[in-house]
């Protein structure tokens, strides 16, 4: 039960910190870009939370009680092309508080189309549902509200969501207060679009994409460099001495141990492992008895290796002692990025057909992630922090696959509209990321099957 729940508790550390990382990095890029970003948590949505919201640029910032990860909300990710969008938002803005039954008798359309509107603009950070308790209406219900209203705005038409905005200027106006902006219905949508995702150009947009799995990438590189200067590296010695002796081995039966030095092979004196691995070849290959040589404690001494006659042997049943290595920093980078170069080809083996059942048969789920990061919390920090920043570049270079709804993928979508000249509908997107969920339903399957087999039937 406490190895349980100590997984458990490891798993959503370990998992939560990491996506909570990589969200920040899409939260830092979108703020660089001048773009609307209204939340910003540790754990899943949830409408119990603890948080506090930015009065420099209206973020609200917390956390959740379901610690599985977490998110951010960037204004404008959808990508709406409804004609009525901008005199859906000046009938906001004419009016200040109007409820989405006015608005579609202003608009001309039916009340489920004007709701699509209106949730689409709050969306953007443009208007805001208004929640009325007297129609029992709350904050953080899973349904729209009746009405909406417009937001606290400047004298230039900033918002609390952008950067630059004072409302201690004179001509601000309150929330549901009405707003003539000023220019037409189009202008006005444009205006706001300006602040959203959907209203960056390409480089910016990529930039936004990118910075999840690059914040990944980067934690992981420092991270798993630290690790390797405070923990070190076994490095395999070349000194013939034995390291450790295979049980029912031809080495235990010929007596060694242990710590036991390697001084001859069958008369012929040897001074290194490799020496060693060099003269036991040819006897271990024909099945011919041999002698060898040893020191204990100092002492010299003498035994026979018996094999079986005329058959050959894999091997003797011994290993060379290890030493911990403690690496400068270049080094310790060095080898940080080759790891993560071994890293980067697994997640590009899984999308390539002819080894993706390779992959996946040795892929684990968040049970087995929880149960490693279990363990490595109990060998100490150093050993959490490299598994840290191991799966933090697992989870970097999964995002980059070109699959959605991956920020991969989603990039992908952003060079196919730039070379087409075309936006991608999205009917097609929504397609495109179902057969994406559909595969990692797939992994998740093959990996929890994994981890059934290795931790709870083998463990």
């Amino acid at each position: 039960m406490m190895g349980a729940l100590s997984a458990v508790f490891w798993g959503v550390v370990v998992l939560s910190l990491l996506v909570f990382v990589h969200e920040g990095g899409h939260y830092l890029a979108a703020r660089a870009c001048g773009v609307r970003v209204t939340e910003f948590f540790l754990g899943m949505p949830c409408r119990f939370k603890l948080s506090h919201k930015s009065r420099d640029h209206g973020t609200e910032v917390g956390v959740t009680p379901i610690l599985l990860g977490g998110y951010t909300r960037i204004c404008g990710m959808e990508n709406p092309t409804d004609e009525l969008l901008g005199e859906a938002l000046m009938a906001v803005q004419r009016a200040g508080r109007v409820s989405v039954a006015d608005v579609a008798s202003q608009i001309g359309c039916d009340a489920e189309r004007a709701c699509g509107l209106l949730a689409t603009l709050a969306d953007w950070a443009a208007v805001r549902p208004f929640y009325d308790p007297a129609l029992g209406e709350l904050a953080g219900q899973s349904d729209w509200p009746a009405s909406f209203e417009t937001l606290r705005r400047d004298a230039g038409l900033l918002t609390e969501y952008d950067r630059g905005h004072d409302f201690s200027q004179a001509g601000t106006t309150d929330y549901g207060e009405p707003r003539d902006p000023g220019m037409s219905a189009g202008e006005f949508l444009a205006h706001e679009r300006g602040r959203t995702y959907l209203g960056c150009g390409f480089w910016r947009r990529c930039a936004m994409l990118l910075a999840g799995p690059a914040v990944n990438l980067l934690v992981a590189l420092v991270v798993v460099t630290g690790s390797l200067m405070v923990m070190g590296v076994q490095v395999a010695s070349n000194e013939p001495v034995v390291g450790s002796v295979f049980a029912g081995s031809f080495a235990e039966a010929a007596g060694l141990e242990a710590g036991d030095r390697i001084t001859a092979v069958d008369g012929d004196a040897v001074s290194a492992y490799d020496e060693l691995v060099a003269a036991i070849r040819p006897y271990l290959e024909t099945g011919t008895d041999f002698s060898l040589g040893y020191e204990r404690n100092g002492v010299p001494h003498e035994t026979t290796v018996d094999l079986e006659d005329g058959q050959g042997a894999e091997y003797l049943g011994i290993t060379n002692q290890a030493y911990t290595y403690y690496p400068s920093l270049g080094q310790a980078i060095r080898s940080a990025v080759a790891y993560g170069g071994l890293v980067a080809g697994y997640a590009v083996k899984l999308i390539v057909p002819t080894h993706t059942m390779e992959v996946l048969g040795q892929s684990s789920s968040v049970v087995g992630i929880s149960v490693m990061a279990s363990e490595a919390a109990s060998a100490g920090i150093p050993t959490l922090a490299f598994f840290i920043g191991a799966i933090s570049m697992s989870l970097g270079f999964m995002n980059l696959l070109p699959i959605p709804p991956l920020d991969g993928g989603k990039i992908l979508i952003e060079i196919v509209q730039a070379v087409s000249r075309r936006q991608v509908s999205a009917r097609a997107q929504s397609i495109v990321s179902y057969v994406g969920i559909a595969f990692f339903l797939l992994i998740f399957v093959m990996s929890m099957r994994n981890d059934i087999v290795n931790f709870v039937i083998g463990g």
